[in-house]
């Protein structure tokens, strides 16, 4: 009887706390969860650490991020989750120092002596599945699933389930190749009480504070789950080559937005989010090289077709010819870029954009 009652108290206790955020987007608290969860399973200890604090600074009491970061050992592995909570004491003892007194928050409340892990993992389980599962596969899967997961870890009442599917959900969006689960917790995170609007709500969320890459994820899982319109889009990783700050000094020559990291040797590495291109433009008295580094592009002549850019593609483009270049309508581009061959009273000559028309008609001609 007491393990029935304690379950049940634990199902009402997160039932209620699930019903406190209808309707609502995610409040500061969840969006620490959710970023510090993504920024675990892709190891950036470095954002980790400026997340963790901001998280805390919203809301997230220090149990609560202990918890969310032991959690995800059971879907990033222990190597990650260690590395991450080494992070967390880094920040607490950083912040202590400082004499910030933070937020401790509840330590979840002791299981029952009789407690029953692989009884109620197994209803856990059914309740995020929304239907019976089973792996009979591997059976000692099935069983860490049921006992452990869901059984030992989920009963911890001081995340509620919700918290706890947008952790799950979130990490995973920053595991490449896992799609599949990803799609499958989006689906589940509705059944636990995480709102479509929470929903929608972290993939910018996600790109704004751990990546592009994450987000789109993100994104195709919910529009298989919800139904919404989602084109897919191809991203790069900025870890390689860096994304850059805006590129606000040539905005007004660009369709779309572009960012710029100027490199040594006088190269520059700029970025052009999906859609973006600049005008139709001159090189006078100099030679450009184009070498694509990242996603996917065009590069055009007046008068001839394009000429798509995909990595390793170099490109010489003779001076006194009107061209343009940029990122195709569903990816991210990155070019190198250099000048060479400069003759003295070089310049470069912009002139009009690139019409929608005429972005579109590469696109149909090149499929």
């Amino acid at each position: 009887m007491k393990r029935i009652c304690y379950f049940a108290a634990l199902l009402l206790t997160c039932s209620t706390m699930n019903a406190q955020q209808m309707d609502q987007t995610l409040t500061p608290r969840r969006q620490g969860l959710a970023v510090i969860a993504a920024l675990e399973a892709k190891g950036d200890q470095a954002g980790l650490e400026t997340a963790l604090a901001e998280a805390i600074d919203g809301g997230l009491a220090v149990n609560e991020a202990k918890e969310a970061l032991s959690q995800l050992y059971a879907y990033t592995g222990f190597p990650r989750s260690l590395n991450a909570l080494g992070t967390l004491k880094k920040v607490l003892e950083a912040r202590q120092a400082a004499g910030i007194k933070d937020l401790p928050g509840k330590e979840a409340d002791p299981l029952p002596a009789d407690y029953d892990a692989l009884k109620q993992g197994t209803a856990v389980q059914t309740r995020l599945s929304g239907q019976p599962f089973d792996y009979r596969f591997v059976p000692a899967t099935d069983y860490y699933l049921k006992a452990h997961l869901f059984g030992d870890i989920f009963a911890r009442n001081n995340l509620s389930f919700a918290d706890r599917e947008i952790v799950t959900v979130s990490a995973i969006s920053a595991l490449p190749g896992c799609e599949p689960q990803l799609t499958a917790h989006v689906a589940g995170a509705r059944n636990m009480g995480v709102t479509d609007g929470e929903l929608r709500a972290l993939p910018a969320l996600l790109e704004a504070k751990v990546g592009a890459a994450e987000a789109e994820r993100l994104r195709g899982a919910l529009s298989a789950v919800l139904g919404d319109p989602h084109t897919a889009v191809q991203t790069v990783d900025f870890s390689v080559w860096p994304q850059g700050e805006p590129n606000t000094a040539y905005a007004q020559y660009f369709t779309g937005n572009s960012y710029l990291a100027p490199m040594e040797g006088g190269c520059a590495n700029v970025t052009f989010e999906p859609g973006c291109r600049n005008f139709w433009h001159i090189h006078h008295k100099q030679v450009q090289v184009l070498i694509c580094v990242a996603g996917r592009g065009w590069y055009q002549e007046w008068g001839k077709p394009a000429v798509p850019m995909t990595p390793g593609t170099v490109i010489a483009i003779p001076a006194e010819t009107k061209h343009w270049h940029g990122a195709a309508r569903d990816s991210w581009f990155q070019h190198l870029t250099y000048h060479t061959s400069v003759q003295e009273g070089a310049s470069n000559e912009w002139l009009e954009a690139v019409s929608d028309s005429q972005y579109e008609s590469v696109h149909q001609q090149n499929p």
